[in-house]
């Protein structure tokens, strides 16, 4: 049974850590239905952390694999939030 998740990614070092995000979610992008980035960009600043939402949608295998490997990533965090749709 698939399930949706909603994935808040916290790249603390942008040009370390993008890499290596990049291509985890380049591997899992079947599963992946948007995906919005930012970070704060000023005439001034171009910050060096970044974040990024997922919308997620698979099999608890797919997922968790997908979870796993981004939490492998030393430099990012990732906090998750599951609905369950009312009967």
């Amino acid at each position: 049974m698939n399930r949706t998740l909603i994935l808040g990614i916290l790249v603390f070092d942008r040009i370390k850590e993008a890499s290596r995000t990049q291509k985890v979610l380049s591997r899992f992008s079947t599963i992946i239905k948007t995906r919005l980035g930012f970070h704060e960009l000023s005439q001034a600043v171009c910050s060096r952390m970044g974040t990024i939402i997922l919308v997620v949608e698979g099999s608890e295998a797919e997922i968790n694999n997908m979870l796993v490997e981004l939490q492998g990533i030393g430099g990012i965090e990732v906090q998750k939030m599951e609905f369950e749709k009312l009967k």
